[in-house]
């Protein structure tokens, strides 16, 4: 089953409640970043690298969430697994089980071979090894198992990486792509600016996944290098070259890296102003800066509500969220 039907599947039933299981990694620089998403997707802080829910987010959305598995059993024993799947009939054509193997508690290698063998046994139809239409997902948790229909992070957003230009002091993909989930969280119909917007890296990711994104930029042959970018990459300009503080539209959310005079000269005054400015035209904000900046945060009528941050070589960039 492609992404898109898998998508479809849970929109369309979104009044069934479900449970699913993701299974997450990350480097450790980018731990709290992590942690951060996962609060924002699923308003919970993982402790191990796996958490449960009763959201369904597509596993290829997030650059942390590796495969998750949407629940149909949750039982104590391998045997009690064998025995639901025997009383349902559960039946599916095309189909491949795997197993989803995590870090804290997991069963030796025989067993994960056997417990697969098994489960593919009493399932009704037939398996396809070299191309299923279905995967079936089953794993060992916190000495529960559980078996449900199974799905990978697809990685194609790793594709953005190849863009025609970028600069060094870039926001990271995936760094990118977090901010994105942290922005608009589980509301891809919110309406998201990028007033600092740079090369395009995190109109890019938003784009992606089909988020209503506009982005502006003052310095106009960047301007310019991000309209080639979106191009490359098929999407539509959405890029105005413009200083965000002449910006008069409102949005739902803004996300700014805060320019620190890289490439633009500026100054404390200036970045003041631009998150100012953040406030005046948006009613959340995700800012990035390479220095404590709360008490200007706080002074433009924001509260900081959550914080992490990111290691990027010798450099700490700071995240908040603020409303």
């Amino acid at each position: 089953m492609i992404r898109k039907e898998i998508e479809n599947k849970h929109s369309q039933n979104s009044n069934i409640k479900r449970r699913y299981f993701y299974a997450i990694n990350y480097p450790v620089f980018e731990e709290d970043l992590c942690k951060m998403e996962m609060r924002s997707l699923f308003n919970q802080t993982p402790d191990e690298k796996f958490l449960f829910s009763n959201t369904y987010i597509s596993a290829s959305r997030s650059p942390f969430i590796k495969e998750m598995i949407s629940i149909i059993y949750e039982e104590n024993s391998l045997e009690d697994i064998l025995r639901s799947i025997t009383r349902d009939r559960l039946a599916y054509n095309d189909f491949k089980v795997c197993y989803i193997k995590i870090e804290s508690g997991d069963i030796g290698y025989e067993e994960r071979l056997r417990s697969i063998s098994k489960v593919g046994f009493v399932i009704t139809g037939e398996p396809q090894m070299h191309n299923p239409q279905i995967i079936i997902g089953i794993t060992k948790v916190n000495g529960r198992w559980i078996l449900g229909e199974y799905e990978r992070n697809d990685y194609e957003w790793h594709i953005h990486d190849k863009k025609p230009y970028s600069y060094s002091n870039s926001l990271s993909l995936r760094v990118a792509r977090a901010l994105v989930n942290i922005a608009v969280k589980n509301d891809l119909s919110c309406k998201l600016v990028d007033p600092c917007c740079g090369i395009g890296t995190v109109v890019i990711e938003a784009m992606s996944m089909g988020v209503n994104v506009l982005g502006y930029e003052i310095n106009k042959s960047i301007a310019e290098n991000a309209r080639k970018n979106l191009e490359f990459f098929g999407y539509k300009n959405v890029i105005t070259n413009e200083d965000m503080n002449n910006i008069e539209d409102k949005y739902d959310i803004a996300i700014i890296d805060l320019p620190y005079g890289l490439f633009t000269p500026t100054t404390i005054e200036e970045q003041t102003s631009l998150i100012k400015t953040a406030r005046r035209i948006s009613k959340r904000l995700v800012i990035v800066t390479f220095e404590d900046m709360d008490e200007n945060i706080i002074n433009a009528g924001f509260n900081i509500i959550d914080r992490s941050f990111v290691l990027k070589g010798r450099f700490k960039r700071y995240i908040s969220i603020c409303e």
